[in-house]
């Protein structure tokens, strides 16, 4: 095997399991978010863009219906890599990257409501922002963050740099002047 072909070889079995081991990798799956599953050598496998379905699941050729919510795509990697290891391949090395998360929701005093892409990084000042800023009646201590994930509101602690997450729904009332 010539240099190239090893050091090929090598960097597709680190990319294969880059997602599967890494504990740092917490960020769970849910319906809207967008993926790529690359298999290589095996382009009618690999999939540029996949969308989740509203039930948290993607639709993949020989495994069928996989269900990806609350996993995350660490674990979803493997799940394809061990389906596709019974009887489809030898020794599968699969990449699967997330390439869109899912909108937060921003409503109430701010000029712009509605649905925003999330982006990595994202803080509550920054959501405002993308909101168009707050309103003349907005009180920014009168916020409630529903947390897309199922985990506990958000009201008391809430501060500019409180960071959102893909799927959480921001409330911003009235003050009382």
């Amino acid at each position: 095997m010539n240099t190239h072909a090893l050091v090929l070889s090598f960097t597709l079995a680190v990319a294969s399991t880059a997602h599967a081991d890494d504990p740092g990798t917490q960020y769970k799956l849910a319906a809207g978010d967008v993926l790529r599953i690359i298999v290589f050598g095996e382009p009618e496998l690999s999939l540029k863009k996949i969308r989740l379905s509203d039930a948290g699941t993607f639709s993949y050729p020989f495994l069928g219906e996989i269900s990806a919510k609350g996993l995350t795509p660490g674990q979803v990697e493997k799940i394809i890599v061990d389906g596709l290891k019974q009887g489809y391949l030898v020794d599968p090395k699969v990449s699967l990257s997330q390439i869109e998360y899912r909108s937060f929701y921003i409503n109430g005093e701010v000029k712009k409501p509605g649905s925003y892409p999330f982006v990595p990084g994202l803080t509550l000042e920054k959501a405002i922002a993308l909101g168009g800023g707050l309103t003349e009646r907005a009180s920014i201590k009168r916020v409630t963050i529903l947390r897309g994930d199922g985990s506990a509101t958000l009201t008391d602690d809430v501060t500019r740099s409180t960071t959102i997450a893909p799927g959480d729904t921001i409330s911003i009332a009235q003050g009382f002047f």
